[in-house]
């Protein structure tokens, strides 16, 4: 069976890991092909790490507000490939690939990994994206957290499904030590322990949060210090508030960091202040790492966390309790490292792409056969392969 992914990607991050990781543990009965719209040609990226891995990627020639073309044009590619299934992530690719496989009378799937409600621009997208996802075949929810929303959205039960976010813990299997200086080096005046966030620098993430949690901790442990990796439209106004706290020494905007995963390791706890979410990534990749997690409580992070055991969950918005969560576990080494330990085991048992992918098997197969016993069982060409070329 091939399977279409449609999506809109901007950069090779957390989604894309995901789509390709579930790609590679798919084969080699289903073959996987990713569309994405040009999004002023950023999605090359993630377009040409898919094709590193070896699978068939293209950038669409459409994209809005050229909807009607852009509908056209991913119809075109459904009925080439003879796509089995048309996999959605994100509101543009829920809309207009809605449309196009309807039209190719292809099953069609929306993966939906979590509101964000930035502004009121992207609110509007999202109510628009919750109308359509009710006229999807399924909708699979990286959380029972995001599951929940979806259905007051007003999604019938039935065609909701949670298949969570999965890691490759391999990736953290080797730290190189090179790193940990590397990371030590951030800083001004090199500190004795390292407090790591990452996260799009957006208002939903609550970083403003964390930096008043950690003028609080640098207070009373002016050996603490914290690296922020990420970019967005909050980079100004979170160093300015970091200045204004006086943190331009201990509170670092390292920006976006293509080497995150051997850096990671190096940290010796991750926070993530979100005010809302659907399943992190992140804490997946710091818990493959070893390291322990403080989180607020909010979308699919308590299905992770387990609070006292691998890190501590705190409420969003809070500064002085997320402070004493980061504090406590940065007096003991003993139980950090416990806690980062119980975090890994707990990913190595349940957060594996082998368990995703057979999640992912059970539901392609059972839409096929409620739409057509004998769709999407088409075979892939002899060389595995799409000859398309544009």
């Amino acid at each position: 069976m091939i399977i279409v992914h449609l999506t809109s990607s901007t950069f090779f991050g957390g989604p894309e890991r995901q789509m390709l990781g579930l790609a590679q543990h798919l084969m080699p009965a289903y073959r996987s092909v990713f569309l994405s719209f040009s999004e002023g040609s950023r999605c090359r990226a993630f377009l040409q790490e898919a094709r590193r891995q070896g699978f068939d990627a293209w950038e669409l020639n459409y994209d809005t507000p050229r909807f009607l073309a852009a509908i056209r044009e991913v119809q075109g590619w459904l009925h080439e490939m003879q796509a089995g299934v048309l996999c959605c992530h994100g509101y543009k690719a829920n809309l207009l690939g809605r449309l196009a496989a309807r039209r190719q009378n292809v099953p069609v799937v929306a993966v939906s990994r979590g509101w964000t409600g930035e502004n009121f621009k992207v609110r509007l997208y999202e109510a628009i994206d919750r109308f359509f996802l009710r006229r999807m075949d399924r909708v699979v929810c990286v959380s029972d957290g995001q599951a929940a929303k979806v259905i007051q959205a007003k999604m019938p039960r039935s065609k909701v499904v949670v298949i969570r976010n999965s890691i490759d813990a391999g990736r953290f299997a080797r730290p190189d030590c090179y790193y940990r200086d590397k990371l030590r080096d951030f800083f001004p005046r090199r500190p004795a322990r390292i407090v790591g966030a990452v996260g799009r620098l957006s208002p939903e993430k609550g970083f403003g949060v964390l930096i008043d949690g950690a003028r609080k901790i640098i207070a009373d442990q002016p050996n603490v210090g914290f690296v922020l990796f990420g970019d967005g439209p909050l980079r100004g106004a979170l160093q300015r508030q970091v200045d204004d706290a006086g943190l331009h020494n201990s509170f670092i905007l390292a920006g976006f960091r293509k080497d995150l995963d051997s850096l990671l390791p190096f940290i010796d706890l991750l926070v993530v202040p979100s005010y809302t979410e659907g399943l992190p990534n992140v804490i997946l990749e710091a818990f493959a790492a070893g390291i322990p997690v403080v989180a607020t409580a909010v979308g699919g992070i308590p299905e992770i966390v387990e609070d006292a055991v691998s890190g501590f969950l705190v409420p969003p918005g809070d500064p002085q309790t997320l402070a004493h969560g980061i504090t406590t576990i940065l007096t003991s080494d003993m139980e950090a490292k416990a806690m980062g330990e119980r975090g890994r085991q707990r990913v190595l048992q349940e957060f594996t792409f082998e368990s995703q992918a057979s999640a992912y098997r059970r539901l392609f197969e059972e839409i096929c056969a409620a739409r057509n016993p004998a769709c999407g069982w088409r075979r892939i060409s002899e060389a595995g392969v799409v000859t398309r070329h544009r």
